[in-house]
């Protein structure tokens, strides 16, 4: 999969995410069912967990969730409450046990000792304990802030409102699952869609009294904020939570090896039907807390833990159409329109089918009868064709050769790393020129992590389209509201909300800014690396008369591929045009570089071989921890050489010849007062 198919797609998911959240967060009213809703998450995470250039604010691995509702206080939480990887397969399970070995540089595998915690499909919540009194009740919100709802939780009998036991620390967050049980809902299933929105709705009540009429549970599975914590695993901070008081998954093990894990996994899934609560995964979390702190994070998702979710819900359909979506990069999408179908609660009439490839491999024609599955895409996919049922005078679907859009010619690009053509065709239109690869960049422009103009969805930029109001991104900034007054379905609040709405996204940092522009390859994580590099705006768009492109080689993470799409984008006159105009309409700030007082501040490092008992990935994280950076290539502009075993030769003479400091790497861990 290409790196702008992944981008695709990933953005797509988000916007996908974001909505579920506000139907299901904001209006109590669930689109999709708990298990389509939790596999889109897997997909989101597991992605940037590949990925390292993907990220937006409202991901899952930044917000879980949605933004908290006004109809309570906002309080941040001391600790982020941080959302998990997902598993489908043993497979997902070997490769999540691979990155944890290769990260530690274990080239034998250590025998890990797992917490497999059942999932409760709930609602999550941190309940502040100080000097054992129960003080204050948070719900997740968008894992950095959350809703107060202190009175709300007092009403429930499973949290403990006061803890006497001398060992309970004397400032801790507990963490847990807020849920009704199965045979509770039954009472209250003309009220809610399903459990969990049960639960969801009652601690959104304003009165606490209507919220302890219903019969709520928690169940407490982990720690935020400690102080006086004297546990060293998993294992054992379950049992203390009993001792406390609190409730725990009776269904806990600790557990060695991914084969007991699967075995365990198999079992527990059999026992669903008969649980009186909702479970929808297993979590597995590395057992030893001192290892959990070596492991660390990714984004806001932790290395030493995953969720291993249950199976896919699946039926049978027959495809009506294949239709060709444009994506914002030009990647042609088919989409199969299949005859509505219920799987697992949710109506289904759109499957993908993912590209050309895949259509070829499965054989799949319009007319047949298939097998649908909802796993972890935001729309569900085409598992395989019952080509028992297939009509005889059925015919292959011929993939367009030109965009059905501008009439563009077609292509497969050839991939040098993999050395193959790419899965995915691509209109060969350049910037705006494609009417729909311009709106869908005009969406990525308005969407959540670029400029996030609240009330701008993709419903108004297509109607904006249509109507000439908006044909490059910059003639958002100059709308005439005066027009929009007058259209169905406006009024004078409605566009004055939005004119504020688009008044105050007028200033936007330097990488959001880059972001958002939609050039391929450039993804947020990208977008702020190259602002870190150049600082400012001025230096961006002098990129098209300097042609210093080549100098963000130097860019750690950078490479030939973001820095050719850089350049393609700056030698298109729209793409010019579009940045000009914007210059004159907006402010982009400069970006800031963090100073500190870290060990290694202004200091930069290379690594070259390799290391031992450490991954590189762990060496970045420890030098960038203590304020250092690390660049890509030996010049002037590095500090140390830090190398390992095989080192690049070349590398070390570069560095010779240029006077830097060379290390290895037992020199290097003494910089830290550690040895190797």
């Amino acid at each position: 999969m290409t790196r702008k198919k992944i981008e695709k797609e990933y953005n797509e998911k988000i916007k996908k995410l974001t909505k579920l959240n506000r139907f299901y967060f904001e209006k109590n009213n669930p689109k999709v069912d708990d298990r389509e809703y939790d596999t889109l998450k897997k997909d989101i995470l597991n992605l940037e967990s590949r990925y390292s250039y993907l990220r937006s604010k409202n991901s899952p691995s930044v917000i879980v969730g949605y933004k908290p509702s006004k109809n309570f206080r906002k309080v941040s939480h001391r600790v982020p409450m941080l959302s998990l990887a997902n598993a489908f397969d043993q497979d997902d399970l070997n490769n999540f046990e691979k990155k944890i070995m290769n990260y530690l540089n274990q080239t034998n595998r250590l025998e890990v000792e797992y917490s497999a915690e059942p999932k409760i499909d709930g609602i999550s919540a941190s309940l502040s304990y100080k000097n054992g009194n129960f003080i204050t009740g948070l719900s997740r919100g968008d894992g950095k802030e959350g809703e107060d709802i202190t009175e709300n939780l007092k009403t429930i009998n499973d949290i403990p409102q006061k803890i006497l036991s001398r060992d309970f620390p004397s400032d801790i967050d507990i963490r847990g699952e807020i849920f009704i049980q199965n045979n509770d809902f039954k009472k209250l299933a003309d009220k809610f869609a399903n459990p969990r929105n049960a639960a969801s709705g009652s601690l959104r009540q304003k009165n606490s009294l209507e919220t302890k009429k219903i019969p709520l549970k928690f169940i407490a599975y982990t720690f935020g904020y400690e102080k006086g914590l004297k546990i060293t695993k998993q294992s054992e901070f379950l049992k203390k939570l009993k001792e406390w008081g609190f409730k725990t998954n009776p269904l806990n093990k600790t557990i060695k090896g991914i084969e007991n894990l699967m075995k365990n996994y198999s079992e527990i899934e059999n026992k669903r039907g008969s649980l009186d609560f909702d479970i929808d995964g297993i979590v597995y979390k590395i057992n030893d807390f001192k290892l959990q702190k070596r492991l660390g994070y990714i984004t806001n998702s932790p290395r030493w833990a995953i969720a291993h979710k249950f199976s896919a819900n699946n039926g049978v359909s027959k495809i009506e159409n294949i239709e060709i979506q444009i994506g914002r990069t030009g990647a042609l999408t088919p989409v199969a329109k299949i005859k509505p179908i219920n799987i697992g609660g949710v109506v289904v009439s759109n499957a993908t089918l993912h590209n050309e490839e895949e259509i070829i491999r499965k054989d799949i024609r319009i007319g047949d009868t298939v097998l649908i599955e909802r796993a972890g895409d935001v729309i569900p996919h085409v598992v395989s064709v019952d080509l028992k049922l297939r009509n005889k005078e059925s015919k292959k679907f011929i993939f367009p050769s030109e965009c059905p859009s501008c009439g563009s010619k077609t292509i497969k690009e050839y991939n040098f790393i993999t050395k193959k053509e790419d899965a995915v065709r691509r209109c060969t239109s350049e910037g705006f020129e494609c009417e729909k690869i311009a709106i869908e960049k005009i969406k990525h422009f308005v969407s959540k992590e670029a400029f996030n103009i609240d009330g701008f969805g993709k419903k108004i930029v297509e109607n904006f389209w249509r109507l000439n109001l908006v044909k490059l991104p910059q003639s958002i900034f100059t709308l005439d509201y005066s027009v929009i007054e007058k259209l169905d379905g406006w009024g004078k609040q409605s566009v004055s909300n939005l004119k504020y709405s688009i008044d105050s996204k007028k200033t936007i940092p330097l990488e959001r800014f880059i972001f958002a522009l939609g050039i391929r390859h450039i993804g947020l994580e990208n977008a702020k690396l190259i602002s870190k590099h150049l600082l400012s705006k001025k230096n961006f768009i002098s990129l098209a008369e300097t042609q210093k492109f080549n100098d963000l080689i130097n860019i750690d993470g950078i490479g030939e591929t973001q820095i050719n799409s850089i350049k393609s984008f700056f030698a298109n006159k729209t793409n010019l045009k579009v940045l000009n105009d914007l210059s004159r309409l907006i402010k982009v700030k400069d970006a800031i570089s963090v100073k500190n007082n870290g060990l290694f501040s202004n200091k930069t490092f290379m690594l070259t071989g390799k290391l031992e008992g450490m991954s590189r990935a762990e060496a970045k994280s420890l030098i960038e921890e203590n304020s250092g950076s690390i660049i890509s290539n030996v010049s002037k502009k590095l500090d140390y050489l830090i190398i390992g075993e095989k080192p690049t030769k070349r590398k070390i003479e570069a560095a010779k010849d240029l006077k830097i400091k060379i290390l290895s790497q037992v020199e290097w861990l003494k910089m830290f007062n550690k040895t190797s």
